[in-house]
């Protein structure tokens, strides 16, 4: 199987909907309070792929899965209940969004997509890697664990802290 990352593009729109969709319901099932308020939505999807920093994975012909590396920075991250690594690498790139293709679960693609991704943070410039989940999405954890990165405390979205909905665990990986 042909398998590499790309940046996505507005045509590949209709099947990172259909991606997001799947997987909003997968959670759900799980019983895992994580993207069940309409986030991701279309906008923000979009706003992704035009900004250039939304990736689909493809396997062959098919895109098998979606995510995103924000390099502005993330406010969420700015206080964190914990603390990140210090690095002599002053900028950060943040990995969000990133969700396998139902046709695709089980393939071990998230591992792939992990290191897709961070390939292409350190190939610009970018050592320090940053990435947050919902506390109950153990699948998120592992892959998250696996590829790599430490678990430094606890972050809010949207620096909301009296909400539980809004807690996220944070994680980073420094590269050499």
């Amino acid at each position: 199987m042909v398998q590499y990352l790309r940046k996505s593009t507005l045509t590949d729109l209709p099947e990172m909907l259909a991606i997001y969709a799947a997987a909003k319901q997968y959670l759900h099932q799980q019983q895992i309070d994580q993207w069940q308020d309409g986030y991701p939505d279309e906008e923000s999807i979009k706003a992704d792929i035009i900004q250039q920093r939304s990736y689909v994975l493809i396997c062959d012909t098919r895109i098998a899965a979606v995510g995103v590396l924000a390099t502005q920075g993330d406010p969420t991250y700015a206080a964190i209940d914990g603390q990140w690594c210090s690095s002599s690498h002053q900028a950060y790139v943040a990995v969000h969004r990133t969700a396998v293709s139902e046709q695709f679960r089980g393939q071990h693609l998230a591992q792939i997509l992990m290191s897709s991704l961070m390939t292409i943070a350190y190939h610009d410039g970018f050592k320090d890697i940053r990435i947050d989940t919902h506390p109950d999405n153990l699948g998120m954890q592992h892959v998250i664990q696996k590829s790599g990165f430490d678990y430094r405390g606890i972050v809010w979205l949207n620096g909301d802290s009296g909400n539980s909905r809004n807690k996220r665990w944070a994680y980073q990986i420094v590269l050499p």
